[in-house]
């Protein structure tokens, strides 16, 4: 009953924010916050945002199979986000877009508008839905489950109070909302490392060193160009994961267009940017620890990396006060990611889509269809019931995101023209050729891709526009 009291609270704290955030709301309000929001809060609210309930889980269960090399795609996130502040952020301040995709529209045509926000759509709904579902399964599978509560009950009880508190205030609430939610996280994290460290008689100091000293502790792979945790493969992956999944994505972007002015969207963007390593690093630290004190107890690592955290956390292993922490810290995840994704996905259908910006009435409508949307999509993924398939589903949905990196790039870099009536076929025709490209090499050759493939993908796209192109 303590967890669920605990959840009651933080709702209770989310709803008394929405409601002063989304007095008077317009659909202004909703899509861009009036551009008043403030830079620092935008900055420390994307932090939490930019992790879902996924990351919470799975990054401390990456030191098991890859030590501690994530942190070299973290670096190139930090140069991968000071691109987007000063080459993509001055474009969309520059235009005044509500939606970055009607750049796309401006520059190449009106059918490459209609694709790239089409694909937006596909691949956010499907990442959100997926990452939301891990989160429902483990809510149920720890707290409400064992309360008698239907997981049909579960999920859309979180899904609609999401969508209650958003509905209103939109965007505006969100950067006040994710303030609390960082909060929360940063707070639930560092505690667990407290009571981890604690519980193997270690200070914070010791067990800094244990984490120094052990194996795990490896960052930098750069003597073997052939593995996927090779530096400059991490590194430069990283770049583009971040100007892909946040410049050219606008569920990322929506809130830094909130600010009042572009040098303070640029100042929060690279202040979040910035504080992505040492965030990582904790979860990582968090990871060893966890390692560690699994190996001290006699206890035996589960098989999968993701199941970590929560063998430990989720169990009472570590004490109540540790449930709670994990549930904070997995909810306030899992719903600075989906309250976003709900906002955006709204934002883009009315705007890009239907091309209706003004139309309160159908941003309400369009706004609860994505929360039912969100519903059927996790039922189904329950139905599937397979780890495999979803996550083969998620893994195809992550090709979608390299055409709209082709598309930008032709439209920044190049003056050319391009046939507009093609631009769909070879967006579709990109990641099915890519998708081909990494089983043939994985068959031939033994190797297999890993994030590099964003950047074949969005290759693929551009020499399709520029031999479909034109002075």
């Amino acid at each position: 009953m303590m967890i669920v009291l605990t959840i009651l609270v933080y709702f209770a704290v989310l709803f008394a924010v929405s409601r002063m955030t989304s007095r008077r709301a317009t659909n202004d309000t909703f899509y861009r916050g009036e551009r008043r929001s403030p830079w620092y809060m935008v900055a420390f609210g994307m932090v939490g945002a930019s992790m879902s309930g996924v990351t919470f889980v799975s990054v401390p269960g990456m030191v098991m199979r890859m030590d501690m090399t994530y942190l070299q795609t973290c670096l190139g996130f930090v140069l991968g986000y000071v691109a987007v502040a000063f080459v993509l952020l001055p474009l969309y301040y520059r235009q005044n877009l509500t939606s970055i995709y009607a750049y796309l529209g401006q520059r190449l045509g009106h059918r490459a508008y209609k694709t790239g926000a089409s694909f937006f759509l596909l691949s956010k709904t499907v990442r959100a839905t997926v990452s939301f579902y891990v989160v429902c399964m483990l809510l149920h599978r720890f707290v409400f489950g064992a309360l008698g509560v239907p997981f049909v009950v579960t999920e859309a009880a979180m899904v609609g109070l999401i969508w209650l508190y958003t509905r209103r205030g939109g965007i505006k609430t969100l950067v006040w909302t994710d303030t609390l939610q960082t909060t929360c996280l940063y707070a639930a994290l560092l505690l667990i490392i407290y009571k981890v460290a604690t519980e193997m008689g270690m200070s914070v100091g010791q067990a800094a060193r244990a984490v120094a000293d052990s194996p795990m502790s490896r960052v930098f792979v750069v003597d073997d160009w052939v593995s996927r945790q090779n530096f400059w493969k991490q590194f430069v992956s990283g770049i583009f994961i971040v100007i892909v999944m946040t410049g050219l994505d606008q569920d990322m972007m929506q809130k830094n267009l909130t600010c009042r002015s572009l040098r303070e969207a640029q100042k929060d963007m690279c202040t979040y940017g910035v504080a992505f390593v040492p965030v990582n690093l904790l979860f990582l630290t968090l990871g060893v620890l966890l390692v560690l004190l699994a190996g001290k107890t006699g206890i035996a690592l589960p098989s999968a990396g993701d199941e970590l955290l929560p063998m430990f956390a989720a169990t009472g292993r570590l004490g109540s006060a540790v449930v709670v922490l994990f549930t904070i810290g997995i909810v306030a995840a899992s719903f600075s990611s989906a309250d976003s994704a709900m906002t955006s996905l709204t934002t883009s259908f009315c705007v890009d889509i239907c091309e209706r910006p003004d139309d309160e009435r159908l941003r309400r409508r369009v706004h609860l269809g994505v929360a039912c949307v969100f519903v059927v999509f996790i039922l189904l993924f329950r139905a599937v019931n397979s780890t495999s398939i979803i996550d083969a589903i998620y893994t195809l949905v992550s090709y979608t995101y390299g055409p709209l990196l082709g598309l930008f790039a032709f439209g920044l870099f190049t003056r050319r023209a391009t046939a507009d009536r093609y631009t769909p076929y070879i967006c579709v025709a990109s990641p099915l050729v890519c998708y081909a490209l990494d089983q043939l090499v994985a068959a031939t050759t033994g190797y297999r891709f890993g994030y590099e493939l964003l950047m074949l993908n969005g290759l693929i796209t551009f020499v399709g526009l520029m031999v479909c192109g034109k002075r």
